[in-house]
C-alpha cells in the first residue's frame, strides 16, 4: 500500500510560547536543520525539550528533523509531544500526519493509516488556508485505498477549496488529481501548461511541472519548466539536479549532467521537500549506464540505497546490473 505524499513544502511553524532561553535554541536549531546538520539540530533542542515547561515548538523541529533522518519512530513520538502542548498548531498535525504517513508505509499499518488522515484533516479543519496540509490530505485520498480511507471524492473536494484559495496551486493540485484519480495525463499537461503560463514565483510549481515531464520522457517540455525557474531565481541549487537529470533523459552532455548531479549532491542539503540525494544518486548510475560505465552505475546505486533502503528503481537496476555481470 502507497501511503506516502509528494514532498510538498512544509510550511513554516508559527512561534510558540517558551522559556527565555529555548527561542534562541530553537533558532540554531533551525539553521542547522536548513542547511542539512539534523543530527545538530537534534543535540541543540534536546535540553530545550528537558526545560519545564516543555517548548511545542522545539518538539516540532525535533521531530522534523528526525523525519529528514528517516528515523520515524522518534519522528513520531516528538511530534506526539509537539501536538499534545499545542493542539491547535495546524502545521504540528501536519507534521504528525507525515510522520504517521512514513511509519505506516513501513509497518504496513491500516491503523496508522487512519491516524495520518485524521491528523491531515485536523490540520485543515484548524487552519483552512494550510495549502500545504490541504495537498498531503489529497493525496492521501487518492494513494490510498478505501478501507485506509481513500476517497477520490475527498481528494477533489480539496482540490476545488485549493484552487479557491490560490489559482496556481489550484492547477498543481488538479494536474495530481488527473493523473491519480481518472489516470488522464493530458488533463494533467493541460493544468501544468496553466501554471507555465502564470509564471509563478514559487520555484516549486516549475519543479513540480519538471518532475511530469519526466516521467513523460519528454526533455524539451522539462527543459521549459527548469529555464523559467531559473528565470525566477537563477541562483536555486535544485537547478543542477533538474538539468542534470534533463540531459540524462535527453541522453545529451552527459558530461555536463554529470558535473550538475554532482554540484548538486555537493552543495545542496539532502531534505524530503528537495530532490532527494539517493535521487541523484539514480541519476548519476543511469547517467553511467548511458557511458556504458556498469561498475559505477552499480555503485551509484548502492549509493542510493544506503541513503533510502525502499528506493525501488535503485534496487531493481542494480540487481539487472549484478545479474548481467555473473
Amino acid at each position: 500500500m502507497v501511503l506516502c505524499v509528494a514532498a510538498i513544502s512544509w510550511c513554516a511553524a508559527p512561534r510558540a510560547a517558551a522559556l527565555p532561553d529555548t527561542p534562541g535554541a530553537v533558532q540554531s536549531a533551525q539553521r542547522k536543520f536548513n542547511a542539512g546538520d539534523y543530527a545538530g539540530a537534534i543535540s541543540t533542542l534536546q535540553p530545550a525539550v528537558s526545560q519545564n515547561p516543555p517548548s511545542a515548538e522545539a518538539y516540532y523541529w525535533l521531530g522534523r528533523s528526525y523525519y529528514e533522518l528517516r528515523d520515524f519512530d522518534n519522528a513520531v513520538a516528538n511530534a506526539e509531544k509537539s501536538v499534545g502542548l499545542d493542539a491547535n498548531n495546524s502545521v504540528y498535525h501536519q507534521c504528525l500526519g507525515r510522520a504517521y504517513g512514513e511509519k505506516a508505509d513501513i509497518d504496513r499499518s491500516f491503523s496508522l493509516a487512519k491516524k495520518v488522515k485524521k491528523e491531515f484533516q485536523t490540520a485543515v479543519n484548524l487552519d483552512p488556508s494550510n495549502i500545504a496540509a490541504r495537498r498531503d490530505l489529497e493525496e492521501y485520498c487518492l494513494d490510498a485505498p478505501w478501507i485506509a480511507g481513500g476517497s477520490k471524492d475527498e481528494a477533489l473536494q480539496q482540490v476545488n477549496a485549493i484552487a479557491a484559495l490560490d489559482p496556481v496551486e489550484g492547477h498543481l493540485a488538479r494536474a495530481v488529481y488527473y493523473r491519480e484519480g481518472p489516470k488522464s495525463n493530458e488533463q494533467a499537461e493541460s493544468e501544468y501548461r496553466l501554471v507555465l503560463s502564470a509564471r509563478p514565483k514559487n520555484l516549486e510549481a516549475y519543479f513540480e511541472v519538471a518532475d511530469f515531464f519526466q516521467v513523460q520522457n519528454r526533455p524539451a517540455d522539462m527543459d521549459t519548466a527548469i529555464e523559467a525557474a531559473a528565470q525566477a531565481s537563477p541562483n536555486d541549487p535544485r537547478l543542477a539536479f533538474y538539468r542534470g537529470a534533463k540531459d540524462v533523459v535527453a541522453n545529451q552532455d552527459l558530461p555536463g549532467a554529470e558535473q550538475n548531479l554532482k554540484s548538486y549532491l555537493a552543495s545542496a542539503p539532502d531534505r524530503s521537500d528537495w530532490p532527494g540525494h539517493a535521487s541523484a544518486r539514480i541519476w548519476l548510475g543511469k547517467l553511467y549506464e548511458a557511458e556504458g560505465k556498469r561498475a559505477e552505475a552499480a555503485e551509484q546505486y548502492r549509493a542510493a540505497l544506503q541513503l533510502e533502503p525502499r528506493r525501488k528503481e535503485a534496487r531493481t537496476r542494480l540487481e539487472r546490473l549484478e545479474k548481467g555481470s555473473q
